[in-house]
């Protein structure tokens, strides 16, 4: 089965100081990509670029195996945009509509709409009929739009900052939510998020990007199940480079911390040397700041 989605060496400028180079992104059926990078790194430009929002000046995007963009078919649109459900970072719906009358713009723009998912999905999240979208909390209109999203039958979900403003209770339930979504049948989900914890939970593959560039690629297991992080001293740090492949030192006042590729290789090697499983965070922070020497 082909890719829900494919970016293929995107490049575009973005006036003087910004543009993405080369980058390059997949979601598979059955997969959840987590999306990570700092503020302004290009998440929210690529996810723009992957939903035919802007132009690419070089590269291509497909989706569901066809060639996509801004210049697509009207009927192509409207066919493509039907299987992906997308969540942004602030609600999009106009302030003033209750939760009922939102409903029922929405219903007629999809020819696959569900009411009553939509509404065993408002159940769920308290989504209250009569509650006004301006009323909402920043996590309550994330909530409705995963409800709109989950609704129409997409196959592939977009969420941009998604379990951000969420209470720790809520964000378990919208992380459960897409774990159950990704594992029906030619469904994946490309969730880009700062909450690197929740990816840690959830993401079978992590994304990195950093001015406009990749950084990594590569299966979530492989970062928090394999990496490690020793931490030692400055003359420990120094022979852990020499003898360590990929390894990358974060030099403190009075210490050291090296991100290692497998943690269970480097105990045998060093088991003087205390050694904790990494993270995303970790891997993330070492890799944008870490030094090889």
């Amino acid at each position: 089965m082909a890719n829900l989605l494919e970016i293929k060496d995107a490049q575009r400028q973005i006036g003087d100081s910004f543009a993405l180079r080369n980058v390059n992104l997949a979601v598979a059926p059955g997969e959840i990509v987590g999306f990570v990078g700092a503020n302004g790194a290009g998440k929210t430009t690529t996810i723009r670029a992957a939903l035919g929002l802007m132009k690419l000046d070089a590269g291509e995007v497909r989706l569901f195996g066809e060639p996509f963009g801004p210049n697509a078919p009207d009927s192509t649109q409207r066919h493509v945009r039907s299987r992906i459900g997308v969540v942004f970072d602030t609600c999009p719906y106009p302030a003033e509509f209750t939760i009922a009358q939102m409903e029922r713009c929405l219903a007629p723009a999809f020819p696959t709409w569900d009411k009553a998912q939509f509404w065993r999905l408002a159940e769920q999240f308290s989504l209250y009929r009569k509650a006004k979208v301006k009323d909402l909390s920043r996590g309550m209109g994330m909530k409705l739009q995963l409800a709109v999203a989950l609704s129409h039958k997409a196959d592939l979900l977009v969420l941009d900052e998604a379990t951000a403003g969420l209470d720790p209770i809520a964000r378990d339930d919208v992380l459960a939510t897409l774990r159950e979504f990704a594992t029906q049948e030619g469904h994946g989900v490309l969730l880009s998020s700062h909450i690197t914890s929740d990816l840690d939970r959830i993401a079978d593959r992590v994304v990195a990007i950093d001015d406009g560039r990749i950084i990594f690629n590569m299966p979530r297991e492989e970062i928090t199940d394999m990496a490690g992080v020793a931490h030692c001293t400055a003359e420990q740090a120094h022979t852990i480079l020499e003898c360590v492949e990929e390894a990358l030192v974060e030099r403190r006042e009075f210490s050291c911390d090296v991100l290692v590729p497998n943690r269970f290789e480097f105990s045998e090697a060093f088991p003087e040397i205390p050694c904790d499983h990494a993270s995303i965070e970790d891997y993330l922070r070492f890799t944008l700041k870490g030094i090889t020497q």
